[in-house]
């Protein structure tokens, strides 16, 4: 049994291509989140900036959010992108995810991201949460949980 929800795919990597789109999801609470973790960092990333600067945010903004997360630098941030890394590797391979992240909570595609059981899915998810409250003009100080 599926259901169709309108779902704002620019905060939804699979999708982030389309600002909308209606996407048939089955009713199970899970679901195979393979094709996410597969997909290029690289891929997304443009969205990301693209989503950013739509509100007047800049690409630093979105790096430092990046580094704030993740523990990766400049420099480790431009491989990544260049060796086309998957968002597992991009995770699994994170110098420090910032002790902060349980401060991170609110709803994202749909879901509540502090919820959020796989704990892959939820640092995915972590990075949308916090690109779109930069989008929504969000002040650093507040996105980066200081």
């Amino acid at each position: 049994m599926s259901t169709q929800y309108d779902v704002d795919v620019a905060r939804f990597p699979a999708c982030a291509f389309h600002s909308t789109k209606t996407l048939t999801l089955p009713k199970t609470p899970m679901m195979d989140n393979t094709r996410v973790y597969r997909m290029s960092f690289a891929s997304v990333y443009p969205h990301y900036i693209n989503k950013a600067e739509k509100k007047g945010r800049t690409k630093a903004e979105v790096d430092e959010i990046i580094a704030w997360l993740t523990g990766y630098d400049g420099e480790a941030l431009q491989r990544i992108l260049s060796n086309k890394t998957d968002f597992e590797t991009f995770f699994a391979e994170a110098p420090s995810l910032n002790p902060n992240v349980s401060k991170i909570t609110g709803v994202i595609c749909g879901y509540r991201v502090e919820d959020i059981e796989d704990p892959l899915m939820q640092k995915v998810r972590y990075l949308d949460k916090l690109v779109d409250e930069l989008a929504k003009g969000k002040p650093m100080e507040k996105i980066l949980r200081k």
